[in-house]
């Protein structure tokens, strides 16, 4: 288990070594076409040290790699990398911690997420008055004015659900997340209401594991795993915590979490029945 910037580090290594010995070259010449020390290039496929994205850029340049998508994905974890990034977060950067930029990095470049809620409505989700009500729980210390921000932070993040190619989500959430009522009566009715127009989209597969069915799996916690377009050794599962987030990229680890989603989804109402049972809630 790894922090976000560490892990997306070596997997970027990983695939700039790969598209370096699809070019046909070795490290000294990926250096000499860089102007660089070849120490230099094997620090960066090991991920031993920090890449910017303008390196990035300049090998994939002397790799002639022509791929629009892949250049942009590797350019965007460069920056998730090292902390930095060039995406519409990074005018939050003074507000919000490394971890979660990399978080919203990884988001903003996957091809599909899979999340497992068990207690609150996913971000991606969530109503602006439910959003609120979540972060002035957790965060109840916090000036007005910064909660407001994180806010707007969380909503933002929902561009990629209505992007010309959009994020696939599907969303597993215990029965719990829907009879919680955060915020109050009224928000949570707006909530329920704003799940089910958002279940319509075609790329959004929402399924609710009923109280009926016990326990199961994914009761220890809350994750999502990661799937990225053109590089499956990219996919990465995030476990939140109260302070911080734990990555795991291990394919064995990957592979766990995975067969457990399915699982759940097994198990889990249909499409067609969760958004029966979200219909009933508020009259109950």
């Amino acid at each position: 288990m790894r922090h976000g910037p560490a892990v997306r580090r070596r997997k970027l290594g990983e695939e700039l070594r790969r598209l370096r010995l699809a070019a046909g070259l070795t490290s000294r010449d990926a250096a000499r076409l860089a102007g660089w020390h070849q120490s230099k290039v094997s620090r960066i496929e090991t991920g031993t040290s920090g890449v910017r994205t303008a390196d990035v850029t300049l090998l994939l340049d002397a790799y002639a790699v022509g791929d629009r998508q892949l250049r942009s994905l590797l350019e965007i974890l460069a920056g998730a990398a090292d902390g930095g990034g060039r995406g519409w977060w990074h005018g939050y950067r003074g507000l919000i911690p490394t971890e979660y930029r990399d978080f919203i990095s990884l988001e903003s470049q996957a091809c599909a997420v899979r999340t497992l809620e068990t207690s609150v409505v996913p971000g991606l989700l969530q109503t602006p008055d439910y959003a609120l009500a979540v972060t002035r729980a957790a965060l109840e210390d916090l000036p007005a004015a910064t909660v407001n921000s994180l806010v707007e932070v969380r909503l933002a993040r929902q561009s990629v659900l209505r992007a010309e190619q959009p994020l696939e989500l599907s969303a597993v959430l215990d029965e719990a997340v829907l009879r919680r009522e955060v915020g109050g009566r009224q928000v949570m009715r707006d909530q329920l209401r704003g799940l089910a127009e958002t279940a319509q989209l075609p790329h959004v597969r929402l399924q609710v594991l009923p109280f009926s069915v016990g326990g199961y799996v994914g009761l220890t916690g809350p994750f999502v795993i990661f799937s990225f377009p053109n590089i499956s050794d990219l996919d990465v599962v995030v476990l939140d915590h109260l302070t911080s987030s734990l990555y795991l990229e291990r394919k064995e680890d990957l592979a766990v979490y995975c067969a457990a989603f399915r699982t759940m989804q097994a198990r889990a109402l249909s499409p067609e029945d969760s958004l029966d049972l979200i219909a009933r809630i508020p009259d109950q």
